[in-house]
């Protein structure tokens, strides 16, 4: 007769953060981004919330992407496409969205990969400040 042993059930693997911060500025994601996402800091722009989903789209943290969101516009749940990984963002220009503002807008382009095919995704979005924070409202893609 044999013995079995019990083995610890495996748990789900730790996402890997990266090292740079992938938003694209020259820091590391814990003291940029990072920052953001552990909610240790707020964003004092319209860009550096728009640089902090773009990061939260490359680490696929959903719940900073929901909570970063205007209540008007947020969907009820937000599934990222495991084939997709955001490679590069581009700011191309902004309005407003300052300290001192209630709105603003940033366009961007980011770059991705999906099944190994490269693409990128140009659009310029809205911001609102909502309850003392600066949220995404929404946006529209513009053609290239």
């Amino acid at each position: 007769m044999s013995r079995r042993t019990a083995r610890p059930a495996k748990r789900p693997a730790a996402p890997v953060l990266p090292q740079d911060c992938p938003c694209g500025l020259p820091a590391a994601y814990a003291d940029c981004c990072g920052r953001l996402h552990r909610g240790l800091a707020p964003a004092a722009t319209a860009e550096q919330l728009m640089r902090s989903r773009y990061s939260a789209f490359a680490v696929r943290d959903t719940a900073y992407l929901l909570r970063s969101w205007h209540p008007d516009t947020r969907p009820a749940e937000l599934d990222l496409a495991p084939a997709l990984s955001w490679e590069r963002l581009e700011i191309i220009g902004s309005t407003e969205g300052g300290p001192f503002h209630t709105a603003g807008t940033v366009e961007f382009r980011a770059h991705y990969r999906e099944h190994g095919v490269p693409g990128s995704l140009h659009e310029n979005s809205r911001f609102l400040r909502h309850e003392g924070a600066w949220v995404y409202l929404d946006g529209d893609h513009c053609d290239d």
